[in-house]
């Protein structure tokens, strides 16, 4: 298969780079009072090219042979278009509050697309993209992309993890809008805390990313944009329920109290009480709970183009899973069955204020600050686990430039406060982490083909000390149909072993810290790495149908990276500092294109080279798949039904040895390489009304074994944390949404 899409591509390119260069036409698009529109969409007469406004109402898109009027279109604004007769700037100023009726626009954007316009390389993965599978949450909501692998943590706790560029998601800052959000304590679990029916948008950047959003990231970033009053629907109801009993509700709506003022209030609910164990190696195969989520949001829109936000958000969520008689209410003794119980409470609560000057668009001051906590209480076996994380953060940033657009900057400050408190095995692991910091960007755009980005950021830890975080980030583009993209950039973080591992709490190997002796940050260094690489996008027309074919290639080297070894010990995990190398390498390939009217593919090949240093010896991270293929296919008819197929296959990865057992449960050293095939059909009804049906995991296959002696799991040999593999096996649902 590896060899099948490799010479899809290279016929493609062959084809594709041949092709004539079109001009390229550029503007704005912006409301009565000057206030610029962001993702309004510009497209042709003809109904082919299109383009969508960035974060400054700022568009390029190229000409159409025969093409004579241009237009632009934004929800709640009357339709404008111009007749273009010249390469000369245009400017659109759509008016509000006009109602359009008999209105076809025979224009189609793809649901999920690059930014040709932003200087880091961002997928911008649109609410389209996420109806096409079983999205119940952000941690499903990768399943129609190459760029992001989701894996189980374990057999028994039923989390999910996400990989990048060949690395856990810890080294992926993820955030709300701009704002930290799925970090600290809530770094599994946090990622089942967003709903998939409240996303509006996910934009997800490869590399370290801008100095403005903090220092933390290393390998990528994923900004998760939330429904809000302004472009969501009055009311939006989302049912969903598969055969094993897990059923969700969504309901989502909005209250206008002025024409400043608008609310949105959602809420989500998810239970599963029915326990089934498919492989009878008497385990619960899926982990029994509820869960309820429940946010309040609120916009105003002020005088002199001032724009505030507030939001509270509220979690409620228990997981009950191990053997099936096991009852949470009884006594921790291994007398009785094994069981895993977790219960955590969290509280989010924000607020956004910014202004922008009428006279001068080019300038905004902005202020924004978050706090959250989370409780959490976990059992696993006779382990108990508990930890709290109170955090806050502050940022306040200004924009603005230096004579003319050609220099513009970003300066501000910024503050993150975390305290952490846990407990495991009776010893408490508290620490307190302050780090004020103060960063500026500097944006050089000679011309429409070249921008440079570079940043940098000075913080203060308040245990580890002042340290620096530069980056930059380089877009040439010859024109739309050629975009080439360089990074650059250091990341620093502070691991939280036990949240970020807690699958190795579902064995009984023992967790061994070989630190300097201290309970601060668990006696070890901060996680230092920088990363480093390049992308090009090439954008296309082949037998008049649209498309994009993009080559990444990406680095990842660590100065100092917390180790997880279940290499050398297979009774033990063990954590310690990095004394050797450790690196990522990835590239990735992949070719978007309309087949036919309505028929869109996706193909895509990625390869990874991940390793580090363990016990001195350099060897292949356990767990990442080298290679990975995937297609996606999404048809639509006329009538609104739409058909959605994907197919991955995940290549062979490395797994520990388990020379240390001797009742001859082990695992090779290398998995098999497997598919998986997911498909959905889903019906629109009317406007208001759509069902769908679906499947995951069709071919159902699934890991062999994939606990470790589970007939004595209080022996030094149980383990349920080597998973390579799907858990879980065929697993059909259905559901409904409905909007009004």
């Amino acid at each position: 298969m590896k060899h099948i899409i490799f010479v899809l591509f290279l016929f493609v390119s062959s084809v594709l780079f041949a092709q004539q260069e079109l001009p390229i036409l550029k503007g704005t698009v912006s409301d009565s009072k000057n206030q610029a529109l962001v993702g309004a969409l510009i497209y042709w007469d003809t109904g082919t090219n299109s383009a969508i406004t960035d974060a400054n109402g700022k568009f390029e898109i190229e000409h159409v042979p025969n093409a004579k009027f241009l237009y632009a279109s934004y929800v709640g604004y009357a339709l404008d278009s111009i007749r273009i007769n010249s390469n000369a700037d245009v400017h659109f100023t759509l008016a509000a509050g006009i109602l359009l009726d008999n209105v076809v626009v025979s224009h189609k954007q793809t649901s999920t697309h690059t930014s040709t316009l932003k200087p880091v390389h961002t997928l911008i993965i649109t609410e389209s993209e996420l109806h096409k599978a079983a999205c119940c949450n952000l941690s499903e909501s990768f399943e129609t992309n190459p760029s992001v692998d989701v894996t189980f943590t374990d057999a028994i706790t039923g989390a999910k993890q996400i990989q990048m560029l060949g690395l856990s998601g810890s080294y992926v800052q993820i955030s709300r809008e701009n704002m930290p959000d799925v970090r600290g304590l809530a770094t599994v679990y946090g990622l089942q805390f967003i709903p998939g029916a409240w996303i509006h948008s996910i934009h997800l950047n490869k590399g370290t990313g801008s100095v403005v959003n903090g220092f933390e990231s290393i390998t990528g970033q994923i900004d998760v944009q939330l429904h809000d009053p302004i472009r969501m629907d009055s009311l939006y109801v989302n049912i969903f329920g598969n055969e094993s009993g897990r059923m969700e509700l969504n309901i989502s709506t909005k209250e206008r109290f002025s024409h400043t003022l608008e609310s949105a209030f959602l809420f989500h609910a998810k239970t599963l009480r029915t326990k089934h164990d498919v492989n009878n190696d008497g385990f619960i195969d899926m982990p029994l709970g509820d869960q309820i989520i429940a946010m309040n949001r609120w916009e105003f829109r002020g005088a002199e183009n001032m724009h505030a936000q507030l939001g509270v958000k509220g979690t409620y969520f228990t997981s009950v899973g191990g053997e099936m008689g096991y009852n949470p209410s009884q006594i921790h003794s291994i007398s009785n069955p094994w069981g895993m119980n977790t219960s955590i409470l969290r509280a989010d609560t924000w607020f956004k204020i910014g202004k922008t000057y009428e006279n001068m668009p080019w300038e905004s001051i902005g202020f924004q600050t978050a706090a959250s906590y989370h409780n959490q209480e976990s059992q696993y076996g006779v382990r108990l686990y508990s930890g709290k994380h109170i955090s806050g953060y502050a940022n306040v940033i200004t924009q603005g430039i230096f004579g003319s657009e050609v220099h513009a900057y970003k300066a501000g400050l910024s503050m993150q406060y975390d305290d952490f408190a846990e407990v495991f095995e009776e010893i408490a692991y508290d620490r307190i982490e302050f780090v004020p910091g103060l960063f500026t960007e500097y944006t050089f755009t000679p011309n429409s083909q070249l921008t440079l980005v570079g940043g940098l950021r000075a913080d203060n830890h308040s245990e580890f000390g002042a340290f620096l975080t530069p980056r930059l980030h380089i877009k040439y583009a010859t024109n739309t149909k050629y975009v080439y993209r360089l990074t650059l950039g250091r990341g620093q973080r502070t691991a939280n072993i036990f949240s970020e591992n807690s699958n190795f709490f579902a064995s009984s190997r023992k967790i061994q810290i070989l630190g300097n002796g201290s309970t601060y940050a668990y006696g070890l260094l901060p996680e230092i790495a920088w990363n480093f690489g390049g992308s090009l996008t090439r954008s296309f027309t082949l037998w008049y149908k649209k498309g994009t074919i993009s080559f990444d290639v990406y680095r990842t080297v660590f100065e100092n990276q917390i180790v997880v070894d279940i290499i050398q010990d297979p009774h033990a995990t063990v954590f310690y500092n990095l004394a050797g190398e450790s690196f990522s390498n990835s590239f990735q390939t992949q070719l978007d294109y309309e087949l036919i009217n309505r028929l869109d593919m996706r193909l895509a090949y990625r390869w990874f080279d991940v390793q580090t240093t363990y016990n001195d010896v350099l060897q292949k991270k356990p767990f990442v798949s080298e290679h990975r293929a995937f297609i996606n296919l999404s048809y639509k008819t006329p009538k609104q039904w739409v058909f959605d197929y994907t197919l991955q296959w995940h290549g062979a990865k490395y797994i520990t040895s388990s020379t240390g057992y001797s009742d001859n449960n082990h695992k090779e050293n290398m998995s098999p390489s497997f598919f998986t095939m997911n498909a959905q059909i889903s019906k629109s009804i009317h406007e208001k009304l759509d069902v769908y049906f679906g499947g995951e995991n069709l071919l159902g296959f699934v890991q062999e074994n994939i606990i470790v002696n589970p007939q004595n799991p209080f022996s030094e040999t149980f383990d349920a944390s080597l998973v390579w593999g799907p858990v879980y096996g065929r697993e059909l649902y259905a559901g409904l949404r409905y909007r009004f």
